[in-house]
């Protein structure tokens, strides 16, 4: 199999990697940066250039483009910690969503906005008991008229003091198994009734936000897809959200320091930057194949898995490097503190083992005691 990159995708890297250094220069380096990197310019900056969307087809306002140039893209800005966030789940997620599931009236309504990077979105899925187990959630949406009355509560969602809209996983019916009565609306964020509460984590971030809703009103329209049956479409969310490149590179520019720090005159440490540089080459084809579409159903889980659990071995790396100076608060040691985010984010190690032995390996169950 042939792994280069085609003259017309080093141009597109190049690019990118200039476009995120002048960001960088501009807005600071943010660690993680697709989720703590938040500016409204910079996602203007990106749909000027086309690059929102940049997959989505033409007909729905998107470039066409090759999922692998978005790829590139990605991975360049996030290598770099240009701070793409507002816009990163637009993109990502939400609009690829509207595309599949949306009526026309919807895709009319909401894209144009992703795509020029006016609006932010968040993603109301995980509660207080109902974390990687979506089906146990409990926020519930209950018709009235012409309306939708939303109750419940989400935590660790991203954006949600900042967000234009919040794509609301909710349960729109109790009956037949939990995976039943899931629905998906959208809800937009000055409604009243909601109210968001920041979490402040012990990085100092403070995107992820407790968002209670009571008794909060929006029409019936706002549904998208089918009623109670949006289980699949969260599922297929999340193999957008599991299987990219922002699960891998998201502390790349710590890497980089940390070798540039490093005793190399050591065997041992040459070791080691060449054991996770291949394991980072390995974690690239792997998000590839998620991208082109040639990984298995479901096989996201894994991919996820490994890439972020390199990113947990990076971390490790970089702070034996620093020694001491990894006590003292600064960039770097934002980035070492907020790593053990990156196996929990978008569903645990553990509930992703789950689903690759279940679901892609088709394992048994082992049977309780």
């Amino acid at each position: 199999m042939d792994f280069a990159w085609s003259p017309e995708q080093i141009e597109l890297r190049e690019q990118a990697r200039q476009v995120a250094a002048d960001a960088v220069e501009r807005f600071g380096r943010h660690n993680d940066s697709w989720i703590n990197g938040f500016s409204k310019d910079f996602a203007k900056e990106m749909a000027a250039l086309g690059w929102i969307g940049l997959t989505w087809p033409t007909e729905f306002g998107g470039q066409g483009r090759p999922p692998v140039d978005r790829l590139i893209i990605g991975e360049e800005l996030i290598a770099a910690g240009a701070p793409i966030a507002a816009m990163w789940f637009a993109d990502r997620q939400m609009g690829p969503t509207l595309i599949a599931y949306g009526r026309d009236d919807q895709q009319a309504e909401f894209l144009p906005g992703m795509l020029s990077g006016d609006t932010t979105w968040c993603i109301g899925m995980s509660e207080p008991n109902a974390g990687s187990d979506l089906a146990s959630l409990v926020t519930s949406a209950r018709r009235d008229g012409d309306e939708w009355v939303i109750n419940g509560q989400k935590i660790w969602t991203s954006f949600g003091d900042v967000a234009d809209y919040i794509y609301l996983i909710c349960r729109t019916s109790s009956d037949g198994p939990p995976h039943q009565g899931i629905s998906e609306i959208i809800v937009p964020m000055d409604t009243p009734g909601i109210e968001v509460r920041p979490i402040k984590d012990m990085t100092t971030n403070q995107h992820f936000c407790e968002v209670f809703f009571t008794d909060v009103r929006v029409p019936l329209p706002n549904l998208v897809g089918v009623e109670g049956n949006a289980f699949k479409q969260t599922m297929r969310q999340l193999e957008h959200e599991r299987g990219g490149i922002d699960r891998l590179v998201s502390n790349r520019a710590l890497f980089q320091l940390a070798c540039d720090r490093a005793d190399t005159s050591d065997p041992r440490v040459r070791q080691e930057i060449a054991r996770l540089e291949s394991a980072y080459r390995i974690g690239r084809i792997l998000v590839t194949r998620e991208v082109l579409g040639q990984a298995p159903t479901g096989f996201s889980a894994a991919t996820k898995c490994f890439c972020t659990e390199h990113e947990i071995e990076v971390a490790e790396f970089v702070a034996r490097v620093y020694g001491a100076d990894a006590t003292v608060w600064n960039d770097v040691v934002h980035g070492l503190l907020y790593a053990p985010g990156y196996t929990i984010m978008g569903g645990t190690s553990n509930i992703m083992r789950n689903i690759l032995g279940e679901r892609v390996l088709g394992l048994p169950r082992e049977p309780r005691a």
